[in-house]
């Protein structure tokens, strides 16, 4: 099993959600952060006076996977999520050793 973490734009969650569960994977967490990559955040300007965001607002992701899903799940966040333009984020993957289903004590991908 995998764990797919998202660190997409805000502006870019309800089109994500929407091709998640149209990919059959109504299950994902959802959390508000913030955060800057390489290019550090971003300069703007108010009234005359600039100043420099360090930490941009982002949306993280988490869905947890068989391994057979994996692409599937990767490629259907990426082709919704891509603007072509620095900040649309990053996805990453790590291994899932064990599931526990709370209420049924299942356990493993039947947990999912």
């Amino acid at each position: 099993m995998k764990k797919i973490e998202a660190i997409i734009r805000p502006e870019k969650l309800d089109e994500v959600r929407r091709a998640l569960e149209s990919s059959g994977y109504p299950g994902i967490t959802i959390a508000e952060i913030e955060g800057h990559g390489k290019q550090k955040g971003v300069t703007q300007q108010w009234r005359g006076e600039v100043y420099k965001l360090d930490l941009l607002p982002k949306t993280k992701v988490e869905i947890v996977v068989s391994d057979r899903d994996q692409e599937k799940i990767i490629s259907t966040i990426q082709r919704v999520a891509v603007t072509g333009s620095v900040g649309d984020g990053k996805i990453f993957v790590t291994d899932v050793s064990e599931v526990v289903r709370i209420r049924t004590n299942e356990r493993g991908e039947k947990a999912l």
